[in-house]
This record gives C-alpha cells, sequence and structure tokens, in this order.
C-alpha cells in the first residue's frame, strides 16, 4: 500500500494532488519552532523538495517547542539536524540544509525557483523582507508567529495582499520567544497551520487559504479567522536592506549607542540618538536615508518621524537579521 494511501482517498487530494505535492518545492525560512511541526508533516505527506535554511544552532533553552531536536542535537546546525529528521521521515523527497541566515540581500535569489515559503523565522524583520520579495515575485507565502500563549498563520502574496496589507504599522514591540517567552503547544498549533496551508496551496484547495489568517488564543482555546482579499497595501513602506546593499551616497545613521552596539551596522554609519534626526541631518537631505537597530523596530519608528523632513528613500537595517 502507497504511503500516501490514506491522504491520496480524499477526493480533494487523489492521484492529482499527491502528484502536485511530489512536483513541488517549498523554501522554508527557519527551523525552530514552528518548523519542528510544519516540517514532519510536509515531508510525510510527500512534498518532493523541501529546503531547509536556518543559521543557528541547537540550545537546550530551545527544545521544549523545537521537538524536532533532542539532548543530542545539542551545538548542531538546526537546518542540518531538521533535514535529517526529514530524510528519516521520507527517504523518497529530496530535503536540502542551508546553514546561513536569510537576509535582504539574498532573498531575491531564494525565492526565485520554490513554488512556495515558509515563514517559520522568529524575526518580523525576516517576515516583511520575505512578504516584500515574494510579492514582487508572486511567489505564494505561508507565514506565521507565535509568541507567550497565541499566535497566528497567514497565506499572503502569491496574487493575495502582502504582509504589509495586514500589518502596515511597525509591531507594538521588538519581542521574541527569547524575550518574551511561548509555550510549546502554541508554537505547535501554528506550525501545524502553516503546514495544512501549505498542502492546501499547493495541492489547489478551495476556498485558497492565500488571503486568510487564522489566529489561535491557548489562554481560552479559541480560534478565529478571516479573509483579507481585499486589502489594500500601503502607500508607504520602508523597506529592509542588509548592510553590503548600503552604498557610498546613503546617509547612514546608526540608532544604538555605543554601550549597545560597540560595532556599528555599517562602518560609514554616524550615531544620532532617534530623538535627535530631525535637528541633526540636514533639512531635505538628498539620497537615500539608511537607519540601523538591532532588530528594525526603532528604526521603522524613526523612518515614520523621518518622512516630515527627508525627501528621499528611506531603508532599514536590522543588525540581528543580517
Amino acid at each position: 500500500m502507497s504511503r500516501y494511501a490514506r491522504q491520496m482517498i480524499l477526493p480533494e487530494v487523489g492521484d492529482a494532488g499527491q502528484e502536485k505535492l511530489a512536483a513541488a518545492h517549498v523554501l522554508v525560512i527557519g527551523a525552530g519552532g514552528l518548523a519542528a511541526s510544519a516540517l514532519p508533516l510536509m515531508a510525510g505527506a510527500g512534498v518532493g523538495r523541501i529546503t531547509i535554511v536556518d543559521g543557528d544552532r541547537i540550545e537546550r533553552s530551545n527544545l521544549h517547542r523545537q521537538t524536532l531536536f533532542t539532548e543530542r542535537d545539542e551545538g548542531l546546525p538546526k537546518a542540518e539536524v531538521a533535514a535529517a529528521r526529514c530524510t528519516a521521515i521520507n527517504g523518497d523527497i529530496a530535503v536540502e540544509a542551508v546553514v546561513a541566515t536569510l537576509t535582504p540581500a539574498v532573498a531575491s535569489v531564494m525565492v526565485e525557483e520554490p513554488n512556495l515559503v515558509l515563514d517559520c523565522a522568529d524575526s518580523y524583520a525576516v517576515s516583511y523582507t520575505l512578504s516584500d520579495v515574494c510579492f514582487a515575485q508572486n511567489v505564494p507565502l505561508i507565514t506565521g508567529s507565535a509568541l507567550a500563549f497565541s499566535g497566528y498563520a497567514a497565506g499572503v502574496c502569491g496574487g493575495a495582499p502582502s504582509l504589509r496589507a495586514i500589518f502596515p504599522e511597525a509591531p507594538q514591540n521588538a519581542a521574541s520567544c527569547a524575550s518574551a517567552g511561548v509555550l510549546g503547544p502554541v508554537v505547535a498549533m501554528i506550525g501545524t497551520l502553516q503546514a495544512q496551508m501549505a498542502l492546501s496551496c499547493l495541492i489547489g484547495l478551495s476556498p485558497s487559504p492565500l488571503g486568510q489568517m487564522v489566529q489561535y488564543d491557548a489562554t481560552t482555546l479559541r480560534s478565529a479567522s478571516f479573509r483579507f482579499d481585499g486589502a489594500a497595501e500601503p502607500a508607504q513602506a520602508f523597506p529592509f536592506v542588509s548592510p553590503d546593499m548600503l552604498e557610498s551616497g546613503d546617509t547612514i545613521v546608526e540608532l544604538r549607542d555605543a554601550d549597545e552596539a560597540a560595532i556599528p551596522a555599517h562602518p560609514n554609519a554616524r550615531r544620532i540618538d532617534p530623538a535627535k534626526l530631525k535637528e541633526t541631518l540636514p533639512a531635505n537631505g538628498t539620497g537615500r536615508l539608511a537607519l540601523c537597530c538591532a532588530t528594525g523596530l526603532r528604526a521603522w519608528r524613526a523612518a515614520e518621524s523621518a518622512t516630515e523632513f527627508w525627501p528621499g528613500e528611506i531603508v532599514l537595517v536590522a543588525a540581528s537579521a543580517s
């Protein structure tokens, strides 16, 4: 009996759906908690090619939610261990590990070939970068986020509105699982939702998960869902760039002081307090303004105020995501 018999018996899948999965190439950014649930499900379902990108190594503090790993894996590259687990689940598929951090400089190239991208990164700078690239290249993106007791999964781009259409403004804070905490089952729920949305998209189920968001609250054990097919793209967006994408004509500002970042994100950066940008930078400055900080949040908020006096393009550099 085929290993896929139990899903192929579904009229919505059948031979045609299974062939679509076998022919698919999915790019997974991040091999942590969200991917710990999503990856085995996609490998088991027979997604023909999976590329896993993650530059981090496994830490003991990851294990409560990153259940694809064991204590023996501590210190090993997440992408490589995750790829080995997926291959062990299904030896008929091709799984590639890329031990690297996704940056704006390489995102466009990485997204060119896959049929679908899965955003399992714990970084909103990475999520917005993926959304910008996928939207431009018309590639479906299944993005997800989990923090504390809640999270969401959404299908964006690929003909649907982008992540910026749902969240056009800067996040309220830069909290992450490391700083704010999260329960393992919450992460697993969101990762499982991402896998379901990805498989639905690849098979071509209707209604499409693209243009839909699902939110989950573990404190009430309730979920909510809504569609955003008609959401408008924001009139103004500040793209994320890597330090190596900055040019000699750019005005580069490091918003972190020397105590927070002894080495600026770029050697040509000037250190300026975010509250003193207007009085320090030239009025009606020309060229591109690049604002740098750790996560990109301060840079985003500073960019919003800088539009009052800087007429040119404003870009953001998130040092922790580079």
